[in-house]
């Protein structure tokens, strides 16, 4: 069941019209988030290819949503929402080339391991009919970007 749709979502998040790849939050507590994703799907999708494929790695960017969102969700409305930049990458697993061929949504999961005021460590997973697909660990930097 969706907590949080996908309109919603792009009023927390920069990301803006079928760059939001997100269709809603399922839950979501101090530690992590659980996304789904049906826009990955779209044939207007601004991550594909040329040739309409959509390779694996764009599923970081629908996992680097869910971790804005969960981000935005822990400021609440009395914070101002911080800008964030996907720092870092580590232990990126991919279990398959391509998600255009993902007949499923995409179920996002996305753990908070570590925040301070400079910013956060999440470990994320992307999975499709109850198969992980991308998994890793990603460092997200607060502020401007240098």
């Amino acid at each position: 069941m969706i907590v949080i749709d996908r309109e919603r979502i792009a009023t927390m998040i920069p990301h803006a019209g079928s760059m939001c790849l997100l269709d809603g939050v399922l839950r979501w507590d101090e530690a992590s988030v659980r996304c789904v994703s049906r826009r990955f799907r779209d044939p207007d999708n601004p991550m594909r290819r040329a040739d309409g494929t959509l390779g694996a790695a764009c599923g970081i960017e629908i996992a680097a949503q869910a971790m804005a969102v969960h981000g935005r969700l822990l400021a609440g409305k009395e914070r101002r929402p911080t800008r964030a930049y996907l720092a870092s990458l580590r232990d990126v697993w991919l279990g398959t080339q391509r998600l255009d061929g993902v007949s499923d949504e995409l179920i996002i999961d996305a753990e908070r391991l570590m925040e301070n005021a400079g910013g956060a460590s999440y470990r994320f997973t992307v999975a499709g009919g109850g198969v992980e697909l991308i998994r890793g660990r990603a460092t997200v930097l607060f502020g401007a970007a240098r």
